[in-house]
């Protein structure tokens, strides 16, 4: 290989690293996710859970208007199924490592599934660190009523993935003290707690996670709108 070509191969992957490394993202949207555990609820219910379940989650993001390293993503939705260690959360147990499965909206091209991965990685920390397998899915994410903050939220992601929430209501109220114990997964601008009328994660046993679940009806639930500009 010449000194030139190797030059600008050398260029070309720093330029790559340093594209990912710190991405540059502006974008606005809503959020849902749902996890194995409640979210809000008594001590007695958090107590009994934590580092026995709420090691699963599957959450999803429709992007209004948004943009990553010069990428145009308006319109586009990502999702994520994670598999942690331990209870996701919980500061007093050790959720590492988490393993997780993205998934792209059909509508993506190639370059802005790319700039997909950044955003949904940026937005989560080091909580998608470990992808084991991405997926190429039709998705719908869909807001019942006037508002986000009737917390009526539909999202599916093909077969592979589905949430479905609404409202905690009085009802839903088993020790009289509930209060949100955990903060979403995800960076938010304002985040409502909500209750959980369908967590479905139904991929085989050759996607990595080697978990597939369906957990309704649970105060297990965020919705959420997101504004980033980084």
């Amino acid at each position: 290989m010449t000194a030139w070509l190797r030059l600008g191969v050398f260029s070309f992957g720093a330029a790559m690293m340093s594209w990912a490394a710190s991405p540059s993202i502006q974008a606005t949207g809503m959020y849902v996710e749902a996890r194995s555990a409640d979210v809000n609820a008594g001590s007695c219910f958090i107590n009994s859970e934590v580092q026995l379940v709420g090691n699963l989650a599957v959450f999803g993001w429709q992007i209004e208007r948004g943009e990553v390293n010069g990428v145009k993503v308006d319109g586009l939705k990502v999702a994520a199924a994670v598999k942690a260690a331990s209870t996701l959360g919980d500061l007093t147990g050790e959720p590492y490592p988490v393993f997780s499965v993205l998934i792209y909206d059909e509508r993506a091209s190639l370059e802005q599934r790319q700039a997909l991965r950044l955003f949904a990685q940026r937005m989560t920390g080091d909580l998608l660190e470990r992808v084991v397998r991405e997926f190429v899915m039709p998705m719908e994410f869909r807001v019942e009523g006037d508002s986000i903050h009737e917390r009526r939220v539909s999202f599916t992601a093909g077969t592979l993935a589905a949430i479905r929430t609404r409202a905690i209501e009085e009802g839903d109220k088993v020790c009289g003290h509930e209060e949100t114990f955990y903060a979403p997964l995800a960076k938010t601008d304002h985040a409502m707690a909500a209750y959980t009328l369908e967590n479905r994660y139904a991929a085989d046993s050759r996607d990595g996670l080697k978990a597939r679940w369906s957990l309704p009806y649970k105060r297990s639930a965020f919705v959420a709108t997101f504004h980033v500009n980084e």
